[in-house]
């Protein structure tokens, strides 16, 4: 498949995986492993494919090539999905170059030993160019995005830039889907710990005349640059992309579940745009991750449990943290039976990270909802829509609960719990 008249896309679609790194779910849609050759009076591979896809990458580039012989393969970038094939090539086409960062040889060496195309290396940095004939490779500098070896080249000829993991998404090239939620989903779960970064990379690439943009994931991006460029710009800043309140909860017996779902209606009833409702137990966390970052309101909800927080709460602060959640405003709903101290164990762990508000109203259940956590729910959801509330409600709020125990409840009818 021809991008231009001069690069050819040689990438394959893995449809055999179920987990991403080991860890995110695209069992689904799969995965696509990019892979692209300029060809003009020298011939440049522009990275390799994953070591699964080995005879088919081949294939796609002795089609691409239609019997000329490579003289260079750039390596972008050497995570393993991308750099598996790099002995094969060398040992293939043995005249070739091998063009990459000085950290990438590095890799290289711990990859396929020590020397590994020691005299056939081109070490490139920041600035540096290679004359392919009518095009010429502007090679710019992306350390941490998101390892500290990667590089981005720059086609000036067909206004093309070769983004290594930047731009790229979840989801085989074959399946037709939204390219903002799986793109979203994989920006925050692989790179979003590298925000920094990725703004000084945007700054590079700001001054580019750009047409295209050729990830290692996902699609080529050839229309309306602005609105991606947009996209990293704001996720990279860690600013609010959409408005709305994600609320992410664990339940036991279902309790807190019922409160998530009566506040979910009562921002539904309020008027906020979106409200977006995860079961870190049950549901995507990965998903869950995305919408915190996505929106600029969340509301955490928890069990008391061993004298601290739920664990897959736990674990999903922890993953926030990890990830340089920031600039957001945090509501909090605590149960228990007998001494209600989530919220105390949310915001230790949420120390971590910068610039979080939380909502005057705190929710506590007490076994089960009754009209004072009512009352905090309705204080809740006037906050996170900005609405003044009833005097009367804050008067309710405060009066202590009785603690009791009550059946599991039902769901409450027209929220879906899933709602992304």
């Amino acid at each position: 498949m021809h991008i231009t008249q001069d690069i050819a896309y040689i990438g394959v679609n893995d449809h055999d995986i179920d987990l991403f790194e080991g860890q995110y779910d695209v069992s689904e849609n799969g995965m696509a492993y990019n892979s692209y050759v300029i060809l003009d009076d020298s011939v440049a591979v522009m990275d390799t494919v994953d070591r699964n896809f080995t005879e088919q990458w081949l294939a796609n580039l002795d089609a691409a090539l239609d019997g000329r012989t490579p003289d260079y393969l750039v390596v972008h970038h050497m995570e393993p999905d991308h750099s598996s094939n790099i002995a094969v090539f060398a040992e293939k086409y043995p005249e070739a170059r091998i063009v990459a960062s000085p950290n990438a040889f590095k890799m290289m060496e711990n990859y396929f030993g020590s020397g590994f195309v020691a005299d056939r290396r081109m070490p490139v940095k920041e600035g540096a160019v290679l004359e392919l004939g009518s095009h010429t490779l502007q090679f710019i500098g992306a350390p941490l995005v998101h390892w500290p070896e990667v590089m981005f080249s720059y086609d000036a000829k067909d206004k093309a830039l070769f983004s290594a993991d930047a731009f790229g998404k979840f989801g085989a090239l074959d399946v037709d889907e939204d390219w903002a939620c799986e793109a979203r989903r994989y920006y925050f779960g692989i790179v979003g710990a590298f925000g920094a970064q990725v703004q000084k990379a945007l700054g590079k690439v700001g001054g580019l005349d750009l047409d295209i943009i050729c990830p290692l994931h996902g699609p080529v991006l050839s229309e309306n640059l602005g609105y991606y460029l947009d996209l990293y710009n704001t996720w990279s800043s860690y600013g609010v992309e959409s408005e709305g309140v994600a609320i992410c909860y664990t339940s036991v017996y279902g309790h807190t579940k019922q409160a998530v779902e009566e506040l979910a209606r009562m921002l539904e009833e309020k008027g906020c745009p979106k409200v977006a409702v995860s079961d870190l137990a049950r549901d995507d966390m990965a998903e869950a991750v995305e919408d915190a970052f996505r929106y600029g309101k969340v509301v955490l909800a928890t069990t008391t449990y061993n004298n601290g927080i739920f664990p897959f709460m736990a674990q999903f602060i922890e993953t926030l943290a990890e990830h340089k959640f920031q600039n957001r405003t945090i509501g909090l709903i605590e149960a228990g039976t007998w001494a209600p101290k989530a919220a105390k164990g949310m915001q230790d762990r949420l120390a971590a990270c910068a610039n979080i508000a939380y909502t005057n109203t705190t929710v506590t259940i007490k076994g089960s909802l009754d009209e004072t956590s009512r009352a905090q729910l309705e204080l809740l959801a006037d906050e996170l829509c900005g609405i003044e509330s009833d005097p009367q409600l804050k008067v309710d709020a405060v009066t202590q609960p009785t603690a009791h125990v009550a059946p599991d409840p039902e769901p409450v009818p027209g929220v879906r719990v899933q709602e992304r």
